[in-house]
C-alpha cells in the first residue's frame, strides 16, 4: 500500500479548512490503495517523510515566508531524504492574508533540491477561502493521492 505523507501547520481557522478540504479529498471514496498520514509540521519525522510515496504540504505564509514549523520539518528531513525521496510527487497549498509569493518561492526551492514532482499546481488562498478555493484544495489532496493509486 502506497502512503501519501500531510505535513501541515494550521494555526488559523482559514488554514483549518483548506486542511480538512486537502484532507477529504486524499480519503476520498474513489482512493483506494493508498494510506493517508497526517502530521504537524513540528511532529513529522524523517521516519514519516522517508516511509511515504508522496507528499502534500500546507502552510501559512508568515512574513512572506513559509512556517517556521514547516521549516523545521524541511530542516530535519532534507539531507535524509535528499537522495531516497527523489521523483516522489508532492502537493502544495499556502494561506496568506495578503501575499504568499515569498512562502512558494522558497517551498519551491527546497523540493526542486529534493527532487520531489509537482503533481498538481499549488493552492494559494488570500483571505477567507472560497468554495471554489475548498474544493481546489480537495482537488488538490485527491490529485497527489491518486498518482499513488497503484
Amino acid at each position: 500500500m502506497a502512503t501519501l505523507l500531510i505535513v501541515h501547520h494550521t494555526p488559523s481557522p482559514n488554514l483549518r479548512a483548506m486542511y480538512e478540504a486537502v484532507l477529504a479529498g486524499a480519503r476520498a471514496e474513489e482512493i483506494e490503495g493508498v494510506d493517508v498520514v497526517s502530521r504537524p509540521a513540528l511532529s513529522a519525522s524523517v521516519s514519516d517523510a522517508l516511509a511515504a510515496d508522496g507528499y502534500v504540504l500546507g502552510t501559512p505564509a508568515n512574513l512572506g515566508m513559509m512556517s517556521g514549523a514547516l521549516k523545521v520539518f524541511f530542516d530535519l528531513a532534507y539531507y535524509p531524504c535528499l537522495d531516497a525521496t527523489r521523483g516522489r510527487p508532492f502537493g502544495l497549498y499556502v494561506h496568506g492574508n495578503n501575499d504568499a509569493t515569498g512562502a512558494i518561492r522558497g517551498i519551491d526551492s527546497i523540493v526542486t533540491g529534493l527532487g520531489w514532482a509537482k503533481a498538481t499546481p499549488h493552492v494559494t488562498v488570500t483571505g477567507e477561502p472560497s468554495r471554489e478555493d475548498l474544493r481546489a484544495c480537495w482537488e488538490l489532496g485527491a490529485t497527489v493521492a491518486a498518482s499513488l493509486m497503484a
